[in-house]
């Protein structure tokens, strides 16, 4: 919905494709921040799932990696989640960040290098 009511502002500056997950980006931000200001309740979460072990395996999971990724600095969290959870490639990352791509590539490493260590992880691919 974003992208959509968005369009009016849209100048050409860029690839609508760049643009569009810049867009999305934002969006998602947004909504992290709206998250950590209320997090679900496990009552809620429970509504969703499908079984009692589900959910307290789910829940254990989602808090301690939303954990992990509050403590990583937002240049090395912005990167990483574009790359693993968004799957853009080094390239989209660097136009949407406006960064050059090595510079994404140290970010990436670095954030999961933050990860690792927080999460008590050997390797966080």
């Amino acid at each position: 919905m974003a992208i959509v009511r968005g369009l009016p502002k849209f100048d050409g500056r860029s690839t609508f494709k760049t643009w569009s997950y810049r867009v999305a980006t934002n969006a998602c931000l947004d909504e992290v921040r709206r998250r950590s200001r209320r997090p679900l309740s496990v009552a809620e979460f429970a509504d969703e799932a499908s079984s009692e072990q589900s959910v307290g395996d789910a829940l254990g999971v989602r808090m301690e990696i939303d954990h992990a990724l509050e403590q990583i600095p937002e240049e090395f969290r912005l990167p990483v989640l574009l790359r693993d959870v968004g799957g853009l490639d080094y390239a989209e990352i660097a136009e949407t960040l406006a960064i050059p791509p090595g510079t994404v590539r140290s970010r990436i490493a670095r954030g999961r290098k933050h990860l690792s260590d927080i999460l008590g992880n050997q390797s966080v691919s």
